[in-house]
């Protein structure tokens, strides 16, 4: 009786890529989110036009490439993907930097790797103690980059930065296991869905472009498209198909630096030497949890879990 043959875990390098493409990539983000608000698009419109064109872009080109499109009952987990991930998770960012500082928004997304450890912790992937440690060591510095920052917002800001993490976790974490096509037919294919769920409520609840929006606002809305959503959420969905969730979630303790880094930068943000401390702190639990997971140990692969093939 043959074997079904096992997938090849991924590369060291192959991972250090994919965290560096959502350490860097997603970091800007936030700045980019901010350009393109000020610069005239409503926060839900340019969410869905944003992974409209970034997912229909990818859909067409790995379809030329002979990539297999999703089938109907791949398409209904990757619609969920979508509402859970991109229409609740980054639409609720979207809305909340209206009204909520940058800092708030950088501590509300980064309690999202301690959502996905216990919604993980449920399904029976439990966290190694230094993987613990990290989260609540990732968390600790978090506070303290943002503890200068305004914490108080408009009570829709608060729920949108509610929501977010907490439907960005579930998600990443439901999505593991499921009958999906490959990482990025299932990028594509969730942005795709996402984004014209995202547009339509958008449209739904009455957002209109009133003005011409300026060319700052489009090229950051291009870069969002391009860099954030292809390049970043392509990397952050091949991470959760090969690595453990507490890893793959643990971009949010990074980002929060960049995006002070480039606020400094490029709009002349407040920085503070206690923020080098902060970060200090931020890059030693992305350590822990990554040796946290080196130390994990790894189940043996059943026929069955082999036959899944990327889906753990």
């Amino acid at each position: 009786m043959s074997v079904a043959p096992v997938s090849r875990p991924a590369s060291v390098l192959a991972i250090a890529l994919a965290l560096a493409a959502v350490y860097l990539v997603w970091g800007s983000t936030y700045l980019a989110i901010r350009f393109a608000l000020e610069g005239g698009y409503p926060p839900l419109l340019m969410a869905g036009m944003r992974f409209i064109v970034a997912g229909g872009l990818m859909y067409a080109a790995l379809r030329l490439r002979g990539v297999p499109a999703p089938t109907r009952n791949q398409w209904k987990t990757l619609l969920a993907m979508g509402v859970l991930l991109l229409g609740l998770g980054n639409g609720m960012v979207c809305i909340a930097e209206q009204s909520v500082s940058s800092g708030l928004a950088a501590v509300a997304v980064a309690s999202a790797p301690i959502w996905i450890a216990l919604f993980a912790a449920i399904r029976g992937d439990r966290p190694s103690r230094i993987e613990w440690a990290g989260l609540a060591v990732g968390f600790a510095g978090v506070l303290w980059l943002n503890a200068g920052s305004s914490l108080t917002a408009t009570p829709t800001g608060l729920i949108a930065l509610l929501i977010a993490p907490l439907a960005w976790a579930f998600g990443s974490v439901w999505s593991r296991g499921r009958d999906l096509p490959s990482p990025f037919m299932a990028a594509a294919a969730q942005m795709l869905a996402g984004g014209v769920i995202i547009l339509a409520v958008g449209l739904l609840i009455g957002e209109r472009f009133h003005e011409l929006p300026t060319l700052k606002g489009t090229l950051s809305v291009a870069y969002l498209a391009s860099f954030g959503s292809i390049i970043g959420f392509t990397a952050y969905v091949w991470l959760l198909h090969n690595v453990r969730p507490t890893l793959a979630g643990s971009y949010a303790y990074v980002n929060p630096a960049i995006a002070v880094l480039l606020g400094a930068w490029l709009a002349s943000e407040r920085f503070h030497v206690n923020d080098l401390g902060a970060m200090a702190v931020i890059l030693v639990a992305v350590v822990a949890i990554t040796l946290g997971r080196a130390r994990a140990k790894k189940p043996v692969p059943t026929p069955a879990a082999a036959v899944a093939g990327e889906d753990p």
